[in-house]
């Protein structure tokens, strides 16, 4: 599976911005991951089948919701502050369900998009 991420770019603290990303064929848990700059990548927010994960570093200002018939994945986010500015990947599991525990892991998933950034000015 293919996945496309779209969306990022500047934005100014406080602001709202929403990332997309289709993907080429079925999935079932899709997330967010996001990388700042000389940071690690963590992991920012994940759905599958309604249900919903988020980072309490995200948890009440970014949305992660997912349109089946077009197979894209969204965040939405809302307050956004300057700490949030990262590359913003998507990422998919195609091949099995994969358990709400392992989500967090990068390892659980096996399609990575190429990243859209996102910057916050102060």
């Amino acid at each position: 599976v293919q996945l496309q991420a779209s969306g990022g770019g500047l934005v100014h603290t406080g602001d709202s911005l929403r990332v997309s990303c289709t993907a080429s064929g079925r999935t079932y848990v899709m997330a967010w991951f996001r990388q700042a700059p000389g940071k690690e990548r963590e992991f920012a927010a994940a759905i599958d089948s309604g249900t919903r994960n988020y980072a309490s570093s995200v948890k009440g200002r970014f949305t992660i919701s997912k349109d089946n018939a077009k197979n894209t994945v969204y965040l939405q986010m809302n307050s956004l502050k300057p700490e949030d500015t990262a590359v913003y990947y998507c990422a998919a599991r195609s091949t099995r369900r994969v358990i709400l525990s392992e989500w967090p892991s990068a390892r659980s998933y096996d399609s990575w998009g190429q990243g859209t950034l996102v910057t916050v000015s102060s």
